[in-house]
């Protein structure tokens, strides 16, 4: 039957393209389609598969079935897409927004970051001056309770005590930080 219809196509019979329109759309569709799996491009691949047997009917050397002739074209119309640019630009176009929204929201982590920082730096402010020392040398400056009670020249609990203290109220004065840091996986 497709050695005949492709006779009849070879002489120019626009009906013997119909014909084999017919009865091989569905299946070349469904093979572009298996290998894209996309819809819209299996379309597109089929539609150029058969404009391409139609355009080039005259030339066509078939020593085959047209069947495995037109599942060939889907082959080499599938592999020609993919080593085109336009999938490499939309994978490139993909992750470039993707990057844009993990930089854009990393920046608006650093700035909640940095403005969390500096209710934390307020607070410690309003604590009494001895406790904001003992405190700031403990946290900021990492020393040790034992090496924070030899430089001020008070004993170990004291420093215990202060750190104590501080730690209880700079709690209550910004415990809701603690519940926004929560909010947007900064813990």
């Amino acid at each position: 039957m497709s050695k005949t219809l492709l006779s009849s196509l070879q002489c120019g019979s626009h009906r013997a393209m119909e014909e084999i329109y017919q009865v091989y759309w569905e299946d070349i569709f469904d093979a572009a389609l298996k290998k894209t799996g996309d819809e819209a491009l299996a379309q597109d691949i089929t539609q150029e598969i058969f404009i391409s047997l139609w355009e080039n009917h005259k030339t066509i050397n078939l020593s085959g079935s047209l069947g495995a002739y037109l599942h060939g074209a889907v082959k080499y119309k599938v592999i020609n897409y993919f080593r085109s640019g336009s999938i490499k630009e939309q994978h490139q176009t993909a992750l470039t927004a993707l990057m844009d929204e993990q930089h854009i929201a990393a920046a608006d982590d650093k700035l909640i970051l940095k403005e969390l920082h500096l209710e934390v730096d307020a607070a410690i402010a309003l604590l009494p001056e001895k406790m904001q020392l003992v405190f700031s040398m403990s946290r900021k400056q990492e020393k040790s309770i034992k090496e924070i009670a030899a430089e001020l020249d008070v004993s170990v609990q004291t420093v215990k005590n202060q750190i104590s203290a501080a730690l209880k109220l700079l709690k209550k004065s910004l415990s809701y930080i603690l519940l926004i840091a929560v909010l947007i996986g900064l813990t």
